[in-house]
């Protein structure tokens, strides 16, 4: 089953897709969008979903997991993160996925054993998990492949919350 991560976000949206065969987990691919600061937000919103199109494309995912929002931002940047989700979820729907959604508590206990683990903790067991040795890594790339790996744990355990239908 070959899983799409995506760690939200507007000014930068990591992605990664990884394929579980079994117990066995690979990643395939990885990235993140990041369209132009100076453009509008309709501008990077649009960058962002024609970016996850071509992704979907190319990788052809079975499933998506999408990070839940996180509440610890200012009120405007949590506006501006909910609609780039908007735009991700669109364009998810529009490619006929199924969408799961995580809270980034459960992401970090799927991937490094506990939802207190620091973003240093997460990057050095999504290296170890899936073998990238020394490969360079966006932090927004690291991020979505730990989305990816929690998810490839997780859906189809009804851990992970149907966004879509």
């Amino acid at each position: 089953m070959r899983i799409l991560g995506v760690d939200p976000g507007s000014r930068h949206c990591g992605w990664a897709v990884v394929e579980r065969h079994g117990g066995r987990v690979q990643a395939l691919a990885w990235g993140r969008f990041s369209p132009s600061a100076d453009g509008s937000l309709a501008g990077r919103l649009l960058a962002i979903a024609s970016g996850l199109a071509a992704a979907i494309a190319e990788h052809r995912p079975d499933a998506a997991v999408v990070e839940r929002v996180f509440h610890g931002v200012s009120s405007r940047s949590l506006i501006v993160l909910a609609e780039a989700r908007g735009a991700i979820l669109l364009e998810l729907a529009r490619a006929g996925l199924p969408v799961h959604e995580l809270a980034p508590a459960a992401i970090k206990s799927a991937v490094a054993g506990s939802g207190r683990a620091d973003k240093q903790q997460v990057a050095r067991m999504v290296r170890l998990q899936l073998a990238l040795g020394a490969r360079s890594l966006a932090a927004d790339a690291s991020d979505a492949l730990a989305v990816a790996l929690a998810g490839s744990q997780l859906v189809g355990l009804s851990v992970a919350r149907r966004v879509s239908s």
